[in-house]
Formats: structure tokens, sequence, C-alpha cells
């Protein structure tokens, strides 16, 4: 813990008047939340490869039936033999496959990105396809370029062993081949698929990489990259109906509902990356000292309407509870603060409302940006008590107000 003495004349801290008592708080969650950390998946766990712990989330049953009952009729044309059944068994093996080839190619970036420094949280499979978590961005952009590349580059190889084994080695026509062939087919298209230059697939993240790398600016490759998904999300749809019509062919929804599913995906994806940009380029602005409350510090047997009394004086925005020598024992809550009648004031000591300091709820008065962000969502909280390399208090930084930095991104 700190240390410092209460300063009952003119102290360091945030200048006088830049917060003026206790303003009502507005949690926005724009960029700190104040939550629980994140809770762990709740799909099925399939295994740790790599160390990499990998789910596959309910919904996967739901595309697992939508892909056998899709591909079970064209099993049962290239395999006349079988009955409708098995046909259909043979159906669900090869989404089954499908997933594995694509857990295959999700575990491509990861290893890859683990290999490189970066912390990787899970895998999930779900409706859509696979997601790695990669809790980090590479640091620079060839490493970038390299992680999103590794999954393409797998998918193509696998298709590419698909149909030499299809030529060369399985071609009896059998169960076997019939599986082979729509998986180095699939394997193909998800290959080609992922490299399409628009976030947020592969192709898009290599795209920004290779901004960032003429740019010097991440930021720039992001944006780039987003508004190539944006455009890719409408031709998605438009190239669709365009050759419908063009063709003289009536539009059947059935054959849009696809396209129109994956669209979505993609331009919800690429509004998300805009989002981020945007909230990355306002991080460098957050700055603990900037944005820090000035604090009055009480003792913890203080009313809490003498406290405010003193913080209207020094015209403070924030209450620190301290023992007989100056060290800091908890930071008095605003919302406990607002949450109390103004009648009641007088007989509620400021003890009663207040947080105890953990270890981590102390920051240095000097961080800024990323750091300062970091060291927030490690701790989740609404306050947090800033002090000087020395110990003494600085001020208090309420998480609303580094949120108010990103309002309106």
């Amino acid at each position: 813990m700190p240390t410092g003495s209460p300063r009952h004349g003119p102290q360091p801290g945030p200048p006088a008047g830049r917060r003026d008592g206790f303003p009502a708080a507005r949690m926005s969650r724009s960029a700190v939340s104040e939550q629980s950390p994140r809770q762990e998946f709740s799909g099925l766990r399939m295994g740790k490869p790599f160390g990499i712990p990998v789910y596959v989330s309910w919904t996967w049953f739901i595309v697992a039936a939508f892909i056998t009952m899709l591909v079970g009729p064209r099993m049962q044309i290239m395999l006349p033999e079988l009955n409708s059944t098995a046909a259909y068994a043979v159906a669900f093996v090869f989404a089954v496959l499908l997933y594995v080839s694509v857990l295959l190619h999700e575990l491509a970036h990861s290893v890859l990105a683990k290999a490189y420094g970066l912390p990787v949280r899970r895998i999930t499979l779900y409706f859509l396809g696979g997601v790695s978590e990669i809790e980090k961005e590479p640091p620079t952009p060839g490493k970038e370029f390299l992680v999103a590349a590794a999954g393409p580059a797998l998918s193509l190889g696998l298709g590419g062993l698909g149909l030499a084994a299809d030529i060369y080695v399985i071609n009896d026509g059998g169960i076997p081949e019939a599986l082979v062939w729509q998986l180095w087919v699939a394997n193909l298209i998800v290959g080609v698929f992922n490299l399409l230059p628009g976030l947020p697939l592969d192709g898009g993240r290599m795209l920004r990489a290779g901004v960032w790398k003429l740019t010097k600016n991440p930021g720039s490759g992001t944006i780039v990259a987003a508004w190539g998904g944006r455009v890719l999300a409408v031709l998605l749809v438009v190239v669709p109906v365009a050759t419908a019509l063009s063709d003289g062919r009536e539009l059947d929804l059935t054959d849009l509902l696809w396209p129109i599913v994956l669209a979505m995906f993609i331009w919800l994806g690429a509004s998300q990356s805009l989002r981020v940009a945007k909230i990355r380029a306002k991080i460098p602005q957050v700055n603990a000292r900037t944005l820090a409350r000035r604090a009055v510090p009480v003792a913890a047997e203080t009313p809490l309407a003498e406290a405010l009394r003193q913080a209207g004086e020094r015209r403070a925005g924030a209450i620190v509870v301290v023992d007989h020598d100056g060290q800091p024992l908890a930071i008095v809550s605003e919302a406990a603060v607002q949450a109390t009648p103004e009648h009641r004031r007088p007989w509620v000591n400021v003890a009663s409302l207040a947080k105890s300091l953990e270890p981590d709820m102390v920051l240095a008065a000097d961080l800024e940006g990323e750091p300062l962000i970091d060291a927030m969502r490690e701790a989740p909280g609404s306050e947090y008590l800033l002090v000087e390399r020395g110990g003494e208090i600085y001020g208090v930084l309420a998480t609303a107000d580094v949120n108010r930095v990103f309002s309106g991104v």
C-alpha cells in the first residue's frame, strides 16, 4: 500500500475546478468494462491441442444437420448402391470431417500466433465456421500477414492433397472417394473464400498488413480492409441477383439465404473492425493525469455530509478514506454517494460507502494509453487511486471519465 499524508492546503494533484463535486455516473462500456472477467465458454470442450482449448458451440449441431440434409441427396446420386439412411449417414460424416478441417485451419492461425509469443485464449467452432481468439495483435505487419495467411494456406494445402488422393490413390468410386471429393472441393472453397480482401476474413487481415506496411499506420490498414469487407458483403448479394436477372431466371430466395447470411456476417465484422480502429485512434488520448479527479482525504469516521463539504471547498471530485498516518485505505463510491438521500448524509460515515483498496486498484499517475487501459481491464472497477512515484496521492481515476473519451465511437 502506498503511503501519503493528508494535505489540508494546496497539494499535488489534478487542477482544482476540473471536477466539481460528484457528477452523476453514466457508466458507458465503450472501452473499459466494469463487468467481471469473461466467463468460460458454455459450449462443448473438445480438447486442448498445442495447449489451446477447443470448444464446439451448440450452433454447430444446427449447421451439421443443415449440411447433412444438403449433401445427403448428392450422396444418393454419387453412391446409388446406398439406401437413403446410409447416404445421409455418409453426409453427416462429411459434415464432421469438414469441421475437422476447419479446426485445422484455425490451429494453423493459433499455433503460429503462439510461436510469435501471442497468447491464444481458445478456438471456437460454430455455425459459420471457426474463430481463433488471439488476445494480442501481432507487433509487426509481417507477422500479422503470416498469421492471417496460415489458415487459408492450410485449407488450400488440404484441398490439394485431397485432389491428388482423389486422382491417384482413391478412385474406386466408393464411400472414401465420395468423401474425399467433397472434402477437397470444400477446402479449396474455404481457402479461396478466406483470401478475399476484406475484414473479418483472413484476406482482410492480409490486406490490413499490407496497408500497415505501406503507411506505417495499422489504423489505416484496418479502415481500408474493413471497407473492403463491406464491399464484399454487398457483392455477395448483388452478384447472384444480377446473374439471375441477366440470365432471365426467377429469383429463388432459398438460393439467396446462404449469401445473405454470409454477407451479414462479413458486414457486421467489418463494421466492428471500423469501430475498433476508431477506439484505437483515441487510446493515446487516455492519460491518467489529465482525466484524474482531485481527491480529498478524510478519516473513516467522517460523516458523508462533512466529507462532501470539504470536497466542495477544495473543488474535488473524489473522496479517499485514509488512516491516522495518511495511508489511503479506500475510495468512497460515487454511485453510493448518489444513492444516499441528502437528509441521511450527516448520519452516514464515509467508511460505510467506501470500497477497500486492493493493490491492483492503485495505479501510477504517469500511466497513459494502452498500458493504462490494460491495467484497468485486469482489475475492473469504477474508481482507481492514482499515486505519484513516492506514494503520494495524486487523485482518483473514474472509469466513467475514461469511457467518455470513447463516447460516440
